[in-house]
């Protein structure tokens, strides 16, 4: 296998991890919030990125895979409070919208970028921690593993929830099928919930469903009209899938969580770091080329 790194500047700067053996590569923007930006396999783009929103620094990226850190999810009027004292809080948390730093690269036996994002005073504006996150993108063959560790440099103990917002591109919604290991949803959007039977309804303008609990540490589904397989695995942590899609737009977001919205005031499933102390994460991508019908190879 041959293992590559190398940086271009589109418009920000890009690192570029590639197994050239597997035909993949992965494309990371640290000033951007960390992001992974491009996964492509064999020609076929596995993530969908709105051009036009990622050049423009004042907008949220809508695309590739940002991290959701120090909440999933949105607040009640973004606000949360804590020993008395208020505080703002966007939704997803600000780690996809502050500039990474990298402090690694690796390609023996896989393309690996370690990235840092560490708190400082404008974090300490809105969530009162001394913190440091450290995210290590590795690429081999078909599989994009995001290693994570989170630690509390504070004094006191630091709640928080962890989570991924993967945009996968799509072909035809109506040839997705579906397995997550959920036995119940809700879906926001829509105010509709109940048994959840591996099925999305594509013909609402938007689905925003939560999906709990989880019998497995795997979700995956095929995109049929494309000819590919999705796996999402992710560690214990993990207590909760969400799936988003817009009916005009090519992608499904298929995210796991720590937590639900609003874990930051309900505390359900909300994590939490003595002084001190680390948590290691691990969620895992992995692409598969589908069988076709008539291949009896």
């Amino acid at each position: 296998m041959t293992f590559a790194i190398a940086v271009k500047q589109d418009p920000y700067q890009t690192y570029i991890l590639s197994d050239d053996s597997a035909q993949s590569r992965v494309e990371v923007v640290p000033e951007r919030g960390g992001i992974v930006t491009r996964w492509r396999i064999q020609g076929q783009d596995l993530l969908y990125l709105d051009t036009e929103r990622f050049a423009d620094p004042t907008k949220s990226v809508r695309g590739g895979i940002p991290i959701l850190f120090p909440i999933c999810g949105d607040l009640p009027d973004d606000t949360y409070t804590l020993e008395g004292k208020s505080y703002q809080l966007p939704r997803h948390g600000f780690a996809r919208d502050l500039p990474w730093s990298v402090s690694d690269r690796v390609t023996d036996g896989h393309a690996g970028l370690t990235l840092v994002l560490k708190s400082n005073e404008r974090t300490r504006e809105q969530y009162p921690f001394d913190f440091q996150v450290t995210f290590a993108y590795q690429l081999r063959g078909k599989t994009l593993t995001l290693q994570q560790r989170y630690s509390n440099y504070s004094a006191s103990p630091m709640p928080f929830s962890l989570g991924l917002h993967p945009y996968f591109q799509v072909g035809d919604k109506q040839q997705l099928a579906f397995d997550i290991p959920a036995a119940r949803y809700f879906d926001r959007a829509n105010n509709v919930g109940g048994p959840f039977n591996n099925s999305f309804d594509f013909t609402r303008n938007e689905v925003d469903a939560t999906l709990t609990p989880l019998a497995r540490r795997e979700a995956s589904f095929e995109d049929r009209a494309r000819g590919i397989k999705l796996t999402v695995r992710y560690s214990e942590e993990c207590s909760t899938l969400v799936f988003w899609m817009l009916q005009d737009k090519p992608f499904i977001c298929l995210e796991p969580w720590s937590a639900p919205r609003n874990a930051l005031i309900t505390g359900e499933h909300l994590l939490s770091l003595e002084p001190g102390a680390s948590l290691d994460t691990t969620v895992e991508l992995v692409a598969d080329t589908l069988r076709k019908e008539n291949d009896d190879t």
